[in-house]
């Protein structure tokens, strides 16, 4: 019975010794998996663009936050058009736009300048400042607005109110230009203030990855991670159609 006894106690049950390795083969699955999404976002996300349509292309928007933008090297990865932005409320006037403009129009690609639209201050007084700083041009592509609460100001006026004094800058930056406003409308902005379809502008949308599942859309913006060769960091990749 001694001998009995000692040989039972080295031995491990089957089903015991099955328990202890699904642990391991779960931390395994889950390390794999946390693998592969890490590629899918930081390796395939970045470097994939989509299949393009008849008349469509490549383009991107930047601002400051992009710093040093080689734009020869831009053109010569497949971007054909670039929005940069110019302005955002009354009185500020992005670090580095005539530098991109310029850069821009050097390296052959089309170029059109947006504003960040404020909340807190008047929609004229938005417009005049815009206008100021990107003065139309004709060779340029149409300007266009930003209309986001992310990183507006505090303020929350009533939809009149936001509906008014964007009719305004829209109505004074019309007539400088001589062309349709494109909006760039967050969802965030358009939960708040309904405008997409109530102005009937050219839009510009965003949709992650997919194609916009809306009418009247003429740039559509994938992501902001997208790697392009002369800048250092993620941008934000568009793709224009010929008309919306």
């Amino acid at each position: 019975m001694a001998g009995s006894t000692v040989s039972n106690r080295g031995d491990t049950p089957p089903l015991f010794r099955r328990r202890r390795r699904w642990p391991l083969v779960g931390a395994l699955a889950v390390a794999g998996l946390a693998g592969v999404l890490a590629v899918w976002w930081f390796v395939w996300v970045p470097n994939w663009r989509p299949p393009l349509e008849e008349g469509e292309r490549y383009g991107i928007d930047v601002s400051s936050h992009q710093d040093v933008i080689d734009w020869r090297q831009v053109a010569g990865d497949g971007i054909k058009f670039a929005y940069i932005k110019a302005t955002e409320g009354g009185d500020f006037t992005d670090d580095r736009f005539e530098e991109n403009w310029r850069g821009a129009q050097d390296a052959g690609l089309d170029r059109g300048a947006y504003h960040y639209f404020t909340l807190c201050t008047p929609g004229a007084e938005q417009a005049r400042h815009f206008i100021d700083v990107a003065a139309p041009e004709n060779d340029a592509l149409p300007p266009a607005v930003d209309l986001e609460l992310v990183g507006n100001c505090s303020a929350r006026p009533s939809p009149s109110e936001v509906k008014g004094q964007l009719g305004d800058f829209i109505r004074l930056v019309e007539g400088a230009w001589g062309r349709e406003v494109i909006l760039y409308v967050g969802d965030d902005f358009e939960r708040a203030y309904p405008v997409r379809h109530e102005l009937d502008r050219p839009l510009w949308h965003r949709r992650f990855l997919l194609r916009p599942d809306l009418d009247g859309w003429l740039i559509w913006q994938l992501h902001g991670y997208a790697r392009v060769d002369g800048i250092d960091g993620g941008v934000d990749l568009d793709v224009m159609r010929a008309s919306p």
